[in-house]
C-alpha cells in the first residue's frame, strides 16, 4: 500500500500492518508497472492492527494536504486521534512504518513521533487520512480521523546541518587533495655556489639542451641575487654571463626560421585558397550554363529545385572564401605599411587604442607649421638670389660664375624654388588633415565627455530612488512590529512605483530587513520585519 518506491509489500491479516517481502522469494516480477495516472485515485485498503482498526477514507475525495517538507525533517504530527488512544496504541500503529525514537503525547488528542530516518516520515504520511477505531467499540471516543504531517523540530534540524557541514567538510577535503593533485610540482632547491658547482653550471649554459639551459640561468640567477659575486668569484661568473650571452645568436637564428617556415606555411594557405576559389568560379559558370533558358526548360521542377539549390550553396561557399583571401591581403598590405612606418619613424601614427590622441596631433601640426615657415624662409632667399644674380658686385655670384653662366645659375635656382613651392603644397595639404583630424578627436572626447555625465545621472538618479523606496519600507515595517509579508508590502509600495524590485531590495539589505517564519501549522508564513535599530540595541 506504500508507494512503489519505499518497498514491496503485502497485506497479512495475522501479522498485522504491511509486511516487507523479497520479490526474488515470491516470484515477482521486477519489471516497472505501467505509470498511474495523476488523476486516479490511490485505492487504500482496510488496516488490522492488535488494538484497532484503520479505515481508509473515500476515494473520491482529494487527498490530505501537508505543509512543506523541513530540511532533515524526522519528527511528524500526528493530529485527530482518538479521546480514549493511548501512547501504546499510537506506537503499535506507528511502528510498522520505521524504528521510533521518540514519542511526545499530549492529553489533547494529537502527539510528535520521531523516526530514526528521514524515509520512514514518507511512510507514516501516508497514513494521513484513515479513520481510527479501538477494538470493535463504537463510542464517539474510541474513533478519529488521523492527520499525519510533517513537523519542525530541533534536533532534526541540528542533525541536518551536523550532516551538511560534514558533507562541506568532505567536500572541502576533497577539492583540496584534487587541487593538490593538479598543482604543479615545486622547483628543486638551488645548490650552494662552490667551485666544482660552477664549472658543472657553467657546461650546462654552454649546452645546447633547451631545458638545460634554463635551469641553468635561474640558479645563476639566484646566485647573483644571493651576493655570491665578489673579488674572488667574479671572473667565474663573468666566462657564465658571457656563455649565457652567446645563447642570442642561436635564438636569433630559431626565430628567423620559424618565421621562414611560417611565411611559407601562409603563402601555401594563400595557393590552396586561390585554387579552391577557382574551382568554385567554374563550378559557378556550370550552374549559370545550366539556368540559362535553352538548358533550364528540359529539365523537371524537382531538377531545377535541386540545382538552383546547389547553386546558391556554391556561391555562399565563393563569397565566404573570396572575404577570406581579401581578409589575408588586407593583413599583408597592413604589415607591408607597418614595415614602412617602422623604417620612417616621421610617419608613425600617434594613436592609441584606435583613437587619435589630441595632444600628439598638436605636437605634430606644430612641427609641420615649423617645417613650413623654414621652407618659405628659404623660398624667399632662393627668391632674393634669383634677383641678385646679375649684379657685379656679388662676390657669391661671382665665383659661381667661374663655373657656369647666369642662364643656367638661373635656371637652377628656379628649378628648385619650383621644389621648394610643391613641399610647402604638400606640407599644407598635410597641416589641413591633421587639422580635421584634431577636430574630430575633440568631437569624440565631448561626446565621450557627454556620456559620460548622462551616465553618471542615471547612476545618481537609480541610487536616490532606492534610498527613498528602502526608507519607505522601513517606516512602514516599523509601523508594523510583528512584521509583514510580501504580498502586503507590494500591495502598499505599487501605488508609488510599479517598477520597484521588492525582494531584490530587501535582500540586498540584511542589516535592515529580516525574514522569518511566523504562525502555526496551516497559518505558517514568512513576514518581513525591520531589524535597522537590533544592532543599537545590542551595542
Amino acid at each position: 500500500l506504500f508507494p512503489q518506491s519505499l518497498c514491496i509489500q503485502r497485506f497479512e491479516p495475522g501479522l498485522g500492518l504491511l509486511t516487507p517481502i523479497n520479490p526474488m522469494m515470491a516470484g515477482i516480477s521486477l519489471v516497472p508497472p505501467p505509470p498511474i495516472p495523476p488523476d486516479m485515485p490511490v485505492i487504500k485498503e482496510i488496516i488490522h492492527c492488535k488494538s484497532c482498526t484503520l479505515f481508509p477514507q473515500n476515494p473520491s475525495l482529494p487527498p490530505p494536504s501537508t505543509r512543506e517538507r523541513p530540511p532533515g525533517c524526522k519528527t511528524v504530527f500526528v493530529g485527530g486521534l482518538p479521546e480514549n488512544a493511548t501512547e501504546e496504541i499510537v506506537r503499535e500503529v506507528f511502528d510498522q512504518c520505521g524504528e521510533i525514537t521518540a514519542i511526545r503525547k499530549s492529553k489533547k488528542n494529537f502527539c510528535h513521533i520521531r523516526y530514526s530516518e528521514e524515509f520512514m516520515v514518507d511512510k507514516a504520511i501516508y497514513l494521513s487520512g484513515y479513520r481510527m477505531r479501538i477494538g470493535s467499540s463504537t463510542d464517539k471516543k474510541d474513533s478519529g480521523r488521523i492527520h499525519v504531517d510533517f513537523a519542525q523540530a530541533r534536533d532534526d534540524l541540528y542533525e541536518w546541518e551536523c550532516k551538511q557541514r560534514l558533507f562541506a567538510r568532505e567536500e572541502r577535503h576533497r577539492r583540496k587533495v584534487h587541487e593538490d593533485r593538479l598543482r604543479p610540482p615545486s622547483p628543486p632547491p638551488i645548490v650552494h655556489y662552490t667551485e666544482h658547482e660552477a664549472g658543472l653550471l657553467a657546461e650546462r649554459l654552454k649546452g645546447e639542451m633547451i631545458f638545460n639551459f634554463c635551469d641553468a640561468t635561474a640558479v645563476l640567477y639566484t646566485w647573483i641575487d644571493r651576493g655570491e659575486v665578489n673579488r674572488r668569484t667574479a671572473n667565474h661568473f663573468y666566462s657564465m654571463i658571457q656563455s649565457a650571452n652567446s645563447h642570442v645568436r642561436r635564438l636569433m637564428g630559431e626565430k628567423a626560421q620559424h618565421e621562414e617556415e611560417m611565411e611559407r606555411a601562409k603563402e601555401t594557405f594563400k595557393n590552396a585558397l586561390i585554387a579552391i576559389l577557382t574551382q568554385f568560379e567554374q563550378i559557378t559558370t556550370v550552374f549559370t550554363a545550366a539556368t540559362r533558358q535553352k538548358a533550364w526548360d528540359h529539365f523537371s521542377k524537382a531538377q531545377r529545385k535541386n540545382i538552383d539549390m546547389w547553386r546558391k550553396q556554391c556561391e555562399e561557399l565563393r563569397n565566404a572564401h573570396s572575404e577570406e583571401i581579401m581578409g589575408i591581403r588586407r593583413e599583408e598590405e597592413m604589415e607591408m605599411s607597418d614595415d614602412d612606418s617602422e623604417e620612417n619613424p616621421c610617419k608613425r601614427p600617434r594613436t592609441e587604442n584606435g583613437v587619435c590622441d589630441p595632444a600628439s596631433l598638436r605636437e605634430e601640426n606644430d612641427s609641420l607649421r615649423w617645417q613650413l615657415d623654414a621652407y618659405r624662409n628659404e623660398v624667399e632667399l632662393l627668391r632674393k638670389d634669383t634677383r641678385g644674380a646679375g649684379r657685379p658686385d656679388d662676390d657669391h655670384m661671382l665665383t659661381h660664375a667661374q663655373t657656369h653662366s647666369p642662364e643656367a645659375q638661373i635656371q637652377l635656382l628656379q628649378q628648385s624654388m619650383h621644389n621648394m613651392q610643391q613641399q610647402l603644397l604638400s606640407l599644407q595639404e598635410k597641416l589641413k588633415s591633421k587639422e580635421a583630424e584634431l577636430e574630430q578627436a575633440r568631437d569624440e572626447h565631448r561626446h565621450l565627455e557627454g556620456e559620460v555625465l548622462t551616465l553618471r545621472d542615471k547612476v545618481c538618479t537609480h541610487v536616490s530612488f532606492l534610498l527613498f523606496s528602502a526608507g519607505i519600507i522601513s517606516t512602514f515595517l516599523h509601523v508594523h512590529p510583528f512584521g509583514a509579508n510580501l504580498e502586503y508590502l507590494w500591495s502598499y509600495i505599487q501605488r508609488l512605483d510599479s517598477k520597484v524590485e521588492l525582494e531584490r531590495l530587501m535582500v540586498r539589505l540584511p542589516s535592515m530587513f529580516r525574514q522569518e517564519l511566523s504562525g502555526v501549522g496551516a497559518t505558517l508564513e514568512k513576514r518581513w520585519k525591520f531589524c535597522g535599530f537590533d544592532s543599537l540595541g545590542s551595542a
